[in-house]
């Protein structure tokens, strides 16, 4: 929905459209997006594939005994996923860190592109997150019958409960675990996409010479937010995929 500031002087107004930025556009032409139209979603996100490849393998191949900045934010980010699995899964989770590592740094690595100017967040769309969250509901899902069998269902039978509570409990326990990829992708696109949305807007106000200063301290207070919620989104959402991969490893309460 558009927006008007009227300028201090001369009654002129300002027009801007803080969703604007979310719009998926062609990347070459302006027809119509069907399904293999190349987009500005398309290439950001094989933008945030290369970048991923050339820190992890470029980045590493020459593994240095005094590593190179590089390499250091590398191994930092393998042994901060590694870490966190193992904390939150147990060790029986390990074997499912490679799917999980690259969860995790796709996902930040998306969030901290979509900071840079003119860029687009890919992950400031449900389709998106979407498809990530019911990867990771399908994965542990799976995972869980597979480990487990029928014995798998215990996770929805709080045994510790007085018995005329369990069904109920059981009943809550079912919808709360068919809601967790519409929470887990909510969680992560509405949070980017609404600290870009302010963004704009205060962006915008710094055309208006009366409120231009605050307004660009309002800009670069709320871009180093950003920068801080980029990175707590992708932890987020890598330590619950984390905690529902527990979940699917050892069902019983």
């Amino acid at each position: 929905m558009a927006e008007e500031v009227h300028g201090a002087e001369g009654g002129s107004s300002l027009s801007f459209h803080p969703m604007d930025q979310f719009i998926v556009q062609p990347l070459f032409g302006d027809g119509p997006v069907n399904a293999f139209t190349i987009t500005n979603v398309t290439f950001w996100m094989a933008l945030t594939v290369a970048c991923i490849a050339a820190l992890l393998i470029l980045g590493t191949r020459g593994r240095a005994l005094i590593p190179s900045r590089i390499q250091s934010i590398a191994e930092l980010a393998y042994g901060f996923v590694y870490k966190m699995v193992e904390d939150v899964a147990g060790k029986d989770g390990l074997k499912y860190f490679p799917y999980i590592m690259t969860l995790f740094m796709f996902i930040v690595m998306a969030n901290f592109l979509g900071l840079l100017p003119m860029a687009f967040t890919t992950t400031s769309h449900i389709a998106v997150t979407a498809v990530l969250a019911l990867a990771v509901f399908l994965a542990v899902t799976i995972i869980g019958f597979v480990k487990n069998g029928a014995a798998f269902l215990g996770l929805f039978w709080v045994s510790s409960a007085p018995l005329a509570l369990r069904p109920i409990l059981a009943v809550i326990e079912l919808i709360s675990y068919f809601v967790r990829p519409l929470s887990h992708s909510i969680r992560l696109a509405g949070n980017l996409m609404a600290g870009h949305a302010v963004i704009k807007v205060f962006a915008t106000f710094a055309a208006v010479a009366a409120i231009a200063p605050l307004s660009i301290l309002a800009v670069v207070a709320i871009y180093g937010l950003e920068v801080l919620v980029a990175f707590i989104q992708a932890y987020v959402f890598t330590i619950l995929t984390c905690v529902y991969l527990k979940d699917a490893l050892h069902p019983s309460h």
